[in-house]
């Protein structure tokens, strides 16, 4: 009796996983999706709004996707995120990824001239949302594996996805970020990477630290003044929290340089290859 109480037990275990993993899969799994790669629009707020939408190769309508929102700067545009330029393609982030992702470039809106994420009235996060839905509908995610990334006016509107739809998403990336576009919320722990120059002449350093610090207090984080480079080292120092819910950690990574998505250091075997791309590949590819 003992031994069957067990395999029951054992049997239990393993429902509750498969069941658990069943429910992350989004309502698109096993679909013929009608939802088209490329630009899309829809109307958020009585506003249209448009979108990038680009897929793995050989995209499997079984097989449950991260879904990655590359969110662009100030100026910037969800071309420039989605098929590069002055970036690698979403951040460099694709390669990595090796079709185990898909990813959503977002269009901000315009004011006075330029493209942001001003977010008035939460329309930014509203935008998101419908996205996620519009997305999850007609392609297979894991809806446990969300995730934002952005740089600039992108970093403070990915800092924001965090604030007010922490329950929705697993992690976020900030490159060198401010409070820019709100923090509704703002109490949910999530996992939170945070990137930021010593010397940034647009947002100082001083910005990103504070938004990183709403996640160490939200993730029960140890708080800490952590180490950072020398300025003219042209080095980067990476500080992995202590102390995190475990699975709610908090990374900052600190660069000698101004404001770009793309420092390099000019010392050791990766000199001038930009570092952003692979520690926020490291950091999101870690959840599973």
């Amino acid at each position: 009796m003992k031994f069957l109480s067990i395999v029951a037990i054992e049997g239990l275990v393993l429902a509750s996983s498969l069941f658990n993993v069943v429910q992350a899969a989004s309502a698109g799994c096993g679909k013929a999706a009608k939802l088209k790669a490329g630009t899309n629009t829809m109307t958020v707020n009585s506003k249209t709004r448009d979108w990038i939408l680009t897929l793995p190769d050989n995209y499997n309508n079984t097989k449950p996707y991260r879904l990655i929102f590359g969110i662009h700067w100030l100026t910037g545009t969800s071309s420039d995120v989605a098929n590069g330029g002055s970036i690698q393609p979403y951040y460099g982030l694709p390669p990595l990824a090796n079709n185990t992702a898909i990813f959503v470039s977002p269009n901000g809106l315009k004011s006075g001239g330029s493209t942001g994420w001003a977010n008035s009235n939460g329309e930014d996060i509203t935008f998101i949302q419908e996205i996620v839905k519009a997305v999850e509908a007609d392609y297979c995610v894991n809806e446990k594996l969300r995730f934002s990334m952005g740089f600039s006016y992108g970093a403070g509107m990915s800092y924001s996805i965090a604030c007010t739809l922490g329950k929705d998403f697993r992690a976020v990336a900030a490159l060198s970020g401010a409070l820019l576009s709100g923090c509704v919320g703002g109490t949910d722990p999530v996992a939170y990477y945070g990137q930021h120059g010593l010397s940034d002449s647009v947002l100082p350093i001083a910005s990103g630290r504070q938004l990183r610090d709403t996640f160490v207090k939200n993730n029960g984080c140890t708080p800490q003044s952590p180490p950072e480079p020398t300025k003219g080292s042209k080095t980067h120092i990476r500080t992995v929290y202590s102390g995190c819910a475990s699975d709610k950690p908090v990374w900052w990574t600190a660069f000698d340089g101004d404001h770009t998505p793309i420092q390099a250091d000019n010392t050791g075997p990766n000199k001038d290859t930009t570092f952003t791309g692979k520690s926020v590949w490291e950091f999101f590819s870690q959840f599973s």
